[in-house]
């Protein structure tokens, strides 16, 4: 009996980092089509990009990548995945303190729709620690964030931090 063939990875990627990417490129590797999905709307605060801006900065990154496809998602998650024609939902835990959260989330969308499983994946060590919030905290002070995010991140992360550096002087 074979697997499925679609995973949703679904988050809000404000920005996406190189945990994210691994997750991506390990799942890429399992499935014959991953499609990260872009949150368009969140109850998170401190946003640093637009959904547009990270659904460009996604495609710039998985351009490469011939069986990932990036799209905004706007509404609930277990919708999303039914209109796509997945079962499998991946989760990334980089700690212990995520999974009580996530493990939340996939009991109420089990809830919502049986059909749909959640994979857990931890990203590699060197990568367990970043998070976007952490990226976007380091960007708020000009510090480097080229350590924690793919090359076309960064660039996108410095123009911005150059434009509101600009927009703040008086």
């Amino acid at each position: 009996m074979r697997g499925p063939s679609t995973i949703i990875y679904p988050g809000t990627f404000d920005p996406i980092t190189l945990g994210h990417l691994d997750l991506l490129e390990r799942a890429c590797g399992l499935f014959d089509k991953v499609i990260l999905a872009i949150s368009a709307n969140t109850t998170k605060s401190g946003w640093m990009f637009s959904a547009d801006e990270r659904l460009a900065m996604a495609r710039e990154v998985v351009e490469r990548m011939d069986n990932v496809s990036v799209q905004i998602m706007d509404g609930l998650l277990v919708d999303f995945v039914r209109h796509c024609g997945a079962r499998v939902v991946l989760r990334g835990l980089r700690a212990y303190s995520d999974f009580e959260y996530e493990f939340q989330m996939a009991l109420t969308n089990r809830k919502l729709a049986a059909e749909i499983e959640t994979l857990f994946m931890m990203p590699k060590e060197d990568h367990s620690y970043v998070s976007s919030s952490t990226v976007r905290e380091v960007a708020r002070y000009a510090g480097d964030t080229s350590l924690f995010v793919p090359p076309a991140v960064q660039r996108h992360i410095e123009r911005k931090v150059v434009l509101s550096r600009l927009n703040a002087k008086p």
